[in-house]
């Protein structure tokens, strides 16, 4: 059930509608008029390789923070206990930033050798064409499950602002709920911006973004030192006052940074920075589309290296939001939390800035910061709508449209008429994939209740596809002479074993029977349609001499599928750290390995039984006439 803030609501004043309403349509303009008319694909989803790397890389600080963080960290530090301090910035500072250098010296050379629109693009021409699909489908279902976080994150800020006055009367007339109102507004807006003009829309109209949440950012924590008793300076000194000496929080109260806890059950830590989060980092910057979509868009290597590594100053932003999280924390310290403020907050404590803007911020300043979530939450958005539709054209569209032009023998489209095809299949996708996103948003509206942040519950989702993805990138780039046979199988594997590790209560054991056993008869049909195409029909001896020689020369592999299953099925039902029953609800609570761990865990077993259950074979040729890297 939603909460709906009636009374805090009112605050938002017609004058703060205009600054947010005013800030959305300026940003449509200059993305429209900066952008131009998309004549082709390569308009649509690379910018025509011709974008400036400076412009690339504040598009993608923009698209990486998103409305999780802006809203999410604050919360997280406000909250307190042994990771509301500063401690999630370990990540960043030292995870974040390793990633990217690996990515930018050994991972973006490769995208460059020849034309390509995605990482999976690349899978497909170094170990096969099903790498492709296959890599296309995980970077959805992981990208669907984590931008549906966010996209729910922002609609029920917006459903704080505008639920009731704006969709209260829908909402009785229809019985759906104001936040699901909220969610598809926001999903109009961002399909909207996708649909003017591609990846080059999205770049220039982030630009837009990043300065309005950078702004709303310092804003925000500029007016919290304000409202604090005192001076300018004195607000400041109290505000790192009170955070060091808060309790509970760890040896330097809300600043505390350094955790060098061995458990693997915790987050936050230094371990986990410099081993999980480098290796997801890889994975989040080097396989995930709605990242990587950018690089392509540069000139050459040189310019996507540096669009990379500038990108580390995006940590500056997060560790700006830490401090607003520290300050809310001192401010309702001296003005304590009271009435419909306190019972938002105490529902979900991610309400806790919003509220804290719609109670304290002066008319106009409230819709600036407002606008700030906006741009971070619109920007992830709209960049993973055309991520979608550019890797959803590339793995079944196209391959679907020749082979039909090749069954019924179609001449070939002049290129002018065929690249207005492409462009209008292209905006289409885009609709879909926005209301697809909408819809998970509701998924991850059910989800919530198991994260206590909404940060957590985002970071989380990406995970559970984030490891295959990578497993898929490094197959293709240590070029271990396999095809793409284990990795059809391997790639679901790891996905049932992330979900196995997270989820535990007894409606997941038929999940994941399910599964592995759909995974067994797969590789068994397979098995009979290798044999059944060796042989005629008509020659039954011959079809089961070819079948029994294929059953012998694959137990092993099968023997190895059915060992993975088993451990996954083993994981589900015993292997948690513990478990606890809770007073309040009765349910049985299970601790298990934090989510930086899951892309680390799942592009292991990924690689590893993609190596074991694959076919060797001998690698192609080089492409003659290939790009090499600058």
């Amino acid at each position: 059930m939603t909460i709906l803030a009636e009374s805090l609501a009112w605050n938002f004043t017609i004058w703060d509608w205009g600054v947010l309403f005013g800030y959305l349509a300026l940003t449509t303009a200059i993305g429209a008029v900066m952008t131009g008319k998309p004549a082709t694909i390569r308009d649509f989803f690379l910018g025509g390789r011709k974008l400036p790397w400076l412009a690339v890389s504040i598009s993608t600080i923009a698209t990486e923070i998103s409305a999780v963080t802006f809203v999410g960290v604050p919360a997280i530090v406000f909250g307190g206990g042994l990771e509301g301090n500063f401690k999630y910035l370990q990540l960043g500072l030292f995870g974040s930033v390793l990633a990217r250098i690996v990515v930018a010296f050994v991972m973006v050379p490769t995208y460059y050798r020849r034309e390509i629109y995605s990482p999976y693009d690349y899978m497909a021409n170094e170990i096969g064409t099903r790498a492709r699909t296959v890599t296309t489908c995980l970077f959805v279902l992981g990208g669907a499950l984590a931008q549906g976080a966010r996209v729910y994150l922002t609609a029920f800020i917006l459903d704080i602002i505008i639920g009731k006055s704006f969709f209260g009367t829908l909402a009785d007339q229809t019985g759906i709920d104001t936040q699901i109102w909220c969610i598809y507004t926001i999903g109009v807006i961002a399909i909207l911006w996708a649909w003017i003009g591609g990846v080059s829309t999205i770049i220039w109209t982030d630009l837009m973004l990043f300065l309005v949440f950078m702004f709303g950012a310092i804003a925000a924590l500029i007016a919290i030192v304000i409202h604090l008793p005192g001076t300018f300076f004195e607000g400041v000194a109290t505000l790192f006052r009170e955070g060091y000496h808060a309790e509970g929080s760890g040896s330097w109260g809300r600043f505390t940074f350094f955790d060098f806890d061995m458990s693997p059950a915790r987050q936050y830590t230094m371990w986990t920075a410099l081993i999980a989060s480098v290796w997801g980092g890889l994975g989040a910057y080097g396989t995930d589309q709605m990242m990587v979509q950018r690089i392509f868009c540069c000139k050459g290597v040189k310019q996507a290296r540096r669009a990379v590594l500038f990108c580390c100053f995006g940590q500056f932003i997060t560790l700006t939001m830490a401090f607003v999280g520290v300050g809310l924390f001192t401010y309702y310290k001296y003005f304590p939390l009271a009435g419909e403020a306190a019972e938002l907050v105490a529902a979900k404590r991610d309400r806790i800035l919003p509220v804290f803007v719609l109670e304290v911020l002066p008319v106009g300043m409230r819709g600036l910061v407002f606008a700030g979530i906006f741009a971070a939450a619109l920007s992830t958005l709209v960049a993973v709508i055309a991520a979608y539709s550019q890797t959803t054209l590339s793995a079944f569209y196209l391959p679907w449209r020749q082979r039909r032009q090749a069954a019924l023998g179609d001449a070939a489209l002049p290129q002018a008429v065929e690249d207005r095809r492409m462009v209008s299949i292209s905006r289409i996708l885009v609709v879909v994939w926005g209301l697809a996103l909408c819809m998970m948003a509701q998924v991850a509206h059910a989800a919530s209740d198991k994260f206590p942040e909404i940060l957590n519950l985002a970071l989380s989702m990406a995970g559970y596809a984030g490891g295959a993805l990578l497993a898929g990138y490094a197959l293709a780039f240590f070029r271990v002479k396999v095809d793409d046979r284990g990795f059809i199988w391997s790639a679901p594997l790891s996905v049932l074993l992330i979900f196995s590790i997270v989820w535990h209560d007894p409606w997941t054991h038929p999940i994941c029977w399910g599964g592995a056993i759909i995974l067994l008869f797969t590789w068994v049909v397979l098995l009979m349609r290798e044999a059944l195409a060796v042989a005629e029909l008509t020659d039954w001896s011959e079809m089961r001499r070819r079948a029994l020689t294929i059953f012998v020369r694959d137990w092993p592999q099968t023997l190895i599928l059915i060992t993975g299953l088993a451990i996954m099925l083993w994981i589900n039902h015993y292997g948690y750290l513990d478990a606890t029953m809770d007073p309040v609800t009765g349910k049985v609570k299970y601790t298990t390995v934090a989510w930086p761990w899951f892309t680390p865990i799942g592009s292991t077993t990924a690689f590893v039984f993609g190596f074991l259950l694959a076919r060797r074979k001998e690698r192609a040729p080089e492409v003659a006439g290939e790009a090499q890297p600058a």
